[in-house]
This record gives C-alpha cells, structure tokens and sequence, in this order.
C-alpha cells in the first residue's frame, strides 16, 4: 500500500515538530516516536485535527536526523554565507534543515525537486517568503553535492 502524498506532507511536518520537540527538551528518541504516534499523528488535540501522516515515514525522518546529526550540521554548515554558523539560525529553521537534507542524503527514491518543494511547505508554516527562499537555496545546495 503507498501513503497518499498528503500523508508523506504530514510525516515531514511532524518530524519538524519532533525534531523541534527533541532540540529543546532533550525528548529521547523512543519516547519522542512514541509521544507523536499515540498523540499527535491523525490525532485529535483541543480544536485541531492532526493530520493522518505516513508514520514509517515519520520514523524513518526522525531516526535518520538524530542519527545523522553532525554529519548533517556539518554539510548543513558548509551551505552557509561566510559569517554565518547554525547556532545563529532559529531552531525550527534547523530542524527543517536537517530534515530536508537528510532526506536529500538518505532518500533516493525521493525526487530532488519534491523534496526540496515539500520542505519549502513546511518553511511557509512557519516563516515568511523571505525565510523560505533561504530554505530554498540552502536544500538546493545539499541537493547539488549529495546527488
């Protein structure tokens, strides 16, 4: 069975707030996957209706990230103009940093300009145009030399 691609959507926007979640609060990874599977994916909360997610894709993401970390700042890092470093990014930036490069790293089977596109998606929930040309250009980059 394949995952509709608004599932797959879902998955990467909620691997951003995992990601985000893991960052602040030091979540362990087993208990950050548990949280969002029986919480968050295609969970109701309050008024708000969580998306249905693709939840191996979820895991693959968020495993992937934490797993990969330095090796993904570091590229991440390399993408930067001279004077700037990650710790000068905001924190839910990086995460769809990470999770767009790792998945530009790790997932061949994804196209380039689809993954690159989906995590541009997840940047307009969160910031303006002006961030999410920045996305744009730093993923596009990771796409040049990962692929």
């Amino acid at each position: 069975m394949t995952a509709k691609p608004r599932e797959r959507s879902a998955a990467r926007l909620a691997a951003v707030q995992a990601l985000y979640q893991h960052e602040m609060e030091n979540t362990p990874q087993a208990q950050l996957l548990d949280e969002f599977h029986r919480h968050r994916l295609g969970a109701q909360i309050d008024e708000d209706q969580y998306a249905e997610a693709e939840v191996t894709f979820f895991d693959d993401v968020v495993k992937g990230v934490l797993a990969r970390r330095d090796e993904i700042d570091d590229l991440l890092a390399s993408k930067l103009a001279q004077g700037w470093s990650l710790t000068r990014l905001d924190r839910t930036m990086l995460q769809i940093l990470r999770a767009g490069a790792w998945e530009l790293m790790a997932r061949a089977d994804v196209p380039t300009g689809s993954a690159i596109s989906e995590y541009l998606d997840v940047a307009h929930a969160f910031f303006d145009a002006r961030e999410a040309k920045f996305v744009n250009g730093v993923l596009d980059a990771v796409g040049k030399q990962v692929r």
